[in-house]
């Protein structure tokens, strides 16, 4: 059964390993409360709360979950520049 962890709004999180599950509870109370108008300084005092509740193991499999879903960014982010450019060679080789 996973443990469940609590924004300092309050919020619960349970910890399933669900990275976005933690960042959507994040900016909901971000939001709520600033109503946009918030910093790095705040995200970065959540994150801190949250993590201080953590065991090790629980902060390794957040850690390499993180790693993944950002490794999957930057390869997505790589896939889409090499399609764009690949288009536009197209179109200037077709004359448009």
């Amino acid at each position: 059964m996973a443990r469940t962890i609590n924004t300092s709004a309050g919020t619960p999180i349970e910890l399933d390993g669900d990275v976005l599950a933690v960042i959507e509870a994040i900016s909901r109370d971000l939001t709520r409360r600033s109503t946009l108008e918030y910093g790095f300084e705040d995200v970065d005092r959540e994150f801190q709360h949250l993590i201080a509740q953590m065991t090790a193991d629980e902060l390794r499999a957040y850690l390499k979950e993180s790693l993944f879903m950002s490794f999957n960014r930057f390869e997505n982010d790589r896939l889409s520049s090499v399609i764009r450019k690949a288009g536009r060679a197209a179109d200037a080789d077709s004359g448009l």
